[in-house]
């Protein structure tokens, strides 16, 4: 049976989300999550607390990377490994996404602008040129060449989420209640667990998931 989610229900899961992030996601949600079968109350309320944490409760549509001197070393160390090259690319987002994302999933050298023009964008920040291509040619939406419309569009948006949800078999480990390994598959590591299991909770008591 298909969920239709309603505004006041994605209110109670994120309660510090605005209406207007919420009305702009919401037809998307409902036209698209059973398209994907993403469809049981489990897999659906998995689903809504993982994109509630990467968007920041639907407040973030493109990653932010306007990072300190000191958040630079201590985030990306690997990439800034001196305090003078950290304070160069301070607080200048297109240049550390141009270095951080460099020679690595799809894209081009840091001269390329491939880092910037494929940044984190949508509801599970999609990343890399790769990721964008197969992303398109999956969803029939030519994303490498526009790669805005994840952030402008919520159809788009919620389609490309989904489709990262079902690339990676996340239904599998979301009907376990397996956040860890859902959370694993999403973000590489365990960031944001806490705020994860919350949003989680919150939704299988909107949901009625027992």
């Amino acid at each position: 049976m298909t969920i239709v989610l309603s505004k006041e229900q994605l209110q109670a899961i994120m309660p510090a989300a605005k209406v207007e992030n919420i009305e702009f996601y919401l037809t998307a949600l409902n036209n698209q999550l059973s398209d994907y079968q993403i469809i049981s109350n489990m897999q659906v309320a998995h689903f809504i607390a993982q994109i509630a944490h990467e968007s920041g409760s639907f407040k973030y549509r493109r990653e932010n990377l306007n990072y300190s001197a000191k958040a630079l070393r201590a985030v990306f160390g690997k990439y800034f490994p001196s305090d003078e090259m950290a304070e160069k690319h301070a607080r200048n987002p297109e240049s550390i996404a141009n270095i951080v994302y460099a020679n690595r999933m799809g894209n081009g050298d840091s001269d390329s602008g491939d880092g910037w023009r494929y940044r984190g964008r949508g509801l599970i920040q999609l990343t890399g040129r790769n990721n964008y291509t197969r992303c398109g040619s999956d969803i029939g939406l030519n994303i490498e060449a526009e790669p805005e419309l994840l952030a402008k569009d919520a159809e788009t948006a919620v389609a490309a989420a989904c489709w990262y949800w079902q690339s990676n078999k996340l239904n599998g480990p979301a009907d376990q209640d397996d956040i860890r390994l859902v959370t694993r598959k999403i973000n590489g590591g365990y960031h944001g667990l806490e705020e994860r299991i919350a949003f989680l909770n919150r939704a299988k008591e909107v949901l009625n998931v027992i």
